[in-house]
Parts: C-alpha cells; sequence; structure tokens
C-alpha cells in the first residue's frame, strides 16, 4: 500500500520477482519427482531426523504461502492502483481476510482430515467406522493429488506473472509470440475457442515457469 502511494513503479517488479519465486519452486518440485535432491532433504535425512524433516517441509510451505499470498495482494493493489488511499485500504482488507479465511481455513480442515478419520474409525457406529476409513485411505490420495495441482499452478502463475509482467516493463517479443499462439488456436478451433486459447495460453505459461525454475535453480 506505501509502494502503490510513493513508488507504484515497483509493484510489477515485486510481482515478477514474486512470480520467478513461484516458478522456482515448482521447478524444484519438478526436479525432486525426477530424482533430484531438494535443500537435503532426501530420503535418509527423513530416517535420521523426521521432525527436522518436517520442520523444513512446514518451513517451505508457509514460504510458499506467504509469496502465494503476497502475490495476490499485489495483483489486487495494482487494479485499484488508480483508487484513493482510503479505497486501496479497504479493498486489500477485504481480500487479506479473504484469503486467510478461505485458503488457511480449507488448508485446516485437510490437515484435520485425517485426525476426524481416526476418531470416526474408533466408534462403536459401523457407518462411522466405514466413514472413518474411506477418510484414512482418501488422505494421501487428496495430498499427492494437490501437490501436483499445487506444482502445476505455481508454474502457470508465476510464469504467467513473469509475461505480464516484462511486456509491463517494455518488452513485448515472447509476450506477443505466446499471445499470437493463444490466438491461432482460439481462431482455429471455432466454439471451443475460449476454452482451448485459454488452456494453451495456461500450458505455455507453465511450460515458461518451468525453464525459468529450472534456470533459477542450476544459477
Amino acid at each position: 500500500l506505501i509502494l502503490s502511494e510513493f513508488l507504484p513503479s515497483a509493484i510489477i517488479w515485486l510481482l515478477m520477482l514474486g512470480g520467478a519465486f513461484l516458478c522456482y519452486e515448482g521447478a524444484e518440485k519438478v526436479m525432486e519427482k525426477l530424482g533430484g535432491e531438494r535443500h537435503g532433504e532426501t530420503l535418509e535425512d527423513v530416517i535420521e531426523d523426521p521432525v527436522e524433516f518436517e520442520k523444513q517441509r512446514v518451513a517451505g510451505a508457509i514460504r510458499t504461502d506467504l509469496i502465494l499470498s503476497a502475490e495476490i495482494m499485489a495483483i489486487t493493489l495494482s487494479e485499484v492502483a488508480a483508487e484513493t488511499l482510503l479505497v486501496r485500504a479497504g479493498v486489500l482488507a477485504v481480500v487479506g481476510v479473504a484469503i486467510t479465511v478461505l485458503v488457511y481455513g480449507a488448508v485446516g480442515l485437510i490437515v484435520k482430515m485425517d485426525d476426524v478419520g481416526l476418531h470416526l474409525a474408533e466408534k462403536s457406529s459401523a457407518f462411522a467406522q466405514a466413514t472413518g476409513r474411506m477418510l484414512l485411505r482418501a488422505m494421501p490420495v487428496l495430498l499427492t493429488g494437490l501437490a501436483g495441482i499445487g506444482t502445476v499452478a505455481m508454474l502457470w502463475v508465476g510464469g504467467g506473472i513473469v509475461l505480464h509482467g516484462v511486456h509491463e516493463v517494455g518488452i513485448h517479443g515472447l509476450p506477443h509470440f505466446v499471445h499470437g499462439i493463444e490466438h491461432a488456436v482460439h481462431e482455429a478451433t471455432g466454439s471451443l475457442g475460449g476454452v482451448l486459447g485459454w488452456l494453451t495460453y495456461a500450458g505455455l505459461s507453465a511450460l515458461l515457469g518451468l525453464v525459468l525454475g529450472f534456470v533459477i535453480a542450476i544459477v
């Protein structure tokens, strides 16, 4: 909010910095799946010091969540940059509360899902036991699915933010190329053009994010 008042030109650079970080995090997860090590988090680390390993995982998740939240706030701020300071403050307050309630509320429910399942599995009711076992079996599948979706989302959002940012600062070649492909797909696919064009742009944004993330990780 202070930056938007005194140095609004810095917002786009902060957005790109956050987008690049998301690309790095997403690419790092892909590298981990492909067999690369992540910050020393190997299987041996889990066995030797599971508590410290869990602390590192939680710290990494919190760091990524903070970056995502900051990106949402910065994007929101850029959309209302022309409004008065009071209006901008009000909008940011509403968005901040919404992020806290929706995102972290959902995360809290997911984290507690196995506890609920275990509690139900210990009940005398056959229905409660069956429901509890179902929740316990579903938990690993849900977490794996969310991890995959989260990785793709980080690459897509991060790559999209960087694409938008470089266009805003005057580097138009790559954004125009990507939008050109999106437009070509849109025109060539008839009634499905809107959806397929958007998916094309999202896929190319994620690909850019993956490449950028790999470069950052290597450097």
